[in-house]
């Protein structure tokens, strides 16, 4: 088949390919907030209040003073959002991967990607994915911090994204933090799909197999490392996210933006404030990004 002929045929597979890859990767979405939930808010509450000595110290006062269900509460915003923003992800990825290989063919006559260029792709899925992730993970994140019992500022997702658009409007109320997240979205997720590719290619060359012939516990290994691989690129970025939307408004703010954020940050906490719950967050990773990667990867051989 000459080159121009399987140009023709791209738009098609595309949409079909990326149809597949929005719901595999949907599907990876929820497994990755079952399995996370409980380890996201211990590091929630650790990067933005100093009232715990350690995730161990966070977790057992969690579990005392607001019960077994507080390790999910704000569940619904990401099980539904997350699952969403998952998809983005590897549908964004999967995209602007094809983009790279088309280009590839057409100059150098072979579809493989740089490693650049696979970052280039997690970037660019991260960066598109931030227009869902940004508000999302900010109503997550009020609610995992606001007070217990009939302190709570908010009576459920929905309530807290009428009072946060309601406080400063759309942008800068529901979307605050966004520019860190931008940024956070596309370190993030430039070091995740590379990390994970790299991983995949490495053992079907050396072991001289397809990629799909990849034991899916490999799979999930690979899918774990590459989630440590995140964390630790992108984990000061996420700190200040944090910060930001759990931050007051009005007269109660305490950052003017991301640069005051870590400048603050900074002369409070020196570096280490900007890893503060970095414990728990990569116990979590392994088993999360395993899970996701896992899951996609099996969906995407089933629905084939």
């Amino acid at each position: 088949m000459s080159g121009g002929e399987k140009e023709l045929e791209l738009p098609d597979q595309g949409l079909l390919r990326t149809a597949k890859d929005l719901f595999a990767g949907a599907v990876g979405g929820v497994a990755q907030v079952l399995l996370g939930q409980p380890f996201d808010i211990v590091k929630v509450r650790l990067q933005t209040t100093q009232q715990y000595s350690s995730a161990l110290d966070a977790a057992s006062k969690i579990w005392k003073n607001e019960g077994p269900a507080a390790f999910y509460k704000g569940t619904l915003t990401p099980l539904v959002g997350i699952g969403a923003c998952v998809s983005v992800q590897f549908g964004g990825f999967h995209y602007a991967r094809r983009q790279f290989e088309a280009q590839n063919t057409l100059k150098h006559g072979t579809h493989e990607l740089s490693y650049a260029q696979y970052y280039a792709s997690g970037a660019f899925a991260g960066i598109t994915n931030t227009v869902l992730s940004s508000p999302i993970e900010h109503i997550r994140i009020r609610l995992q911090t606001q007070p217990h019992g009939a302190d709570r500022l908010y009576n459920g997702p929905i309530d807290c994204m009428k009072k946060l658009s309601a406080h400063e409007g759309v942008l800068r109320g529901l979307y605050r933090g966004s520019a860190v997240t931008l940024m956070r979205e596309a370190q993030a997720y430039g070091v995740w799909f590379t990390t994970f590719e790299y991983l995949m290619n490495a053992d079907a060359k050396r072991n001289n197999i397809q990629r799909d012939e990849v034991s899916t516990l490999k799979v999930a290994f690979y899918g774990g490392l590459a989630g440590e691989a995140l964390w630790i690129a992108s984990y000061p970025f996420d700190v200040v996210k944090s910060k930001q939307q759990s931050d007051g408004f009005g007269p109660n703010q305490k950052y003017k933006s991301m640069r005051d954020c870590f400048r603050q940050t900074w002369r409070a906490e020196g570096m280490g404030g900007f890893w503060r719950g970095i414990g728990p967050t990569l116990l979590r990773a392994m088993p999360v990004s395993a899970g996701t990667f896992a899951t996609v990867e099996l969906t995407m051989r089933l629905i084939k």
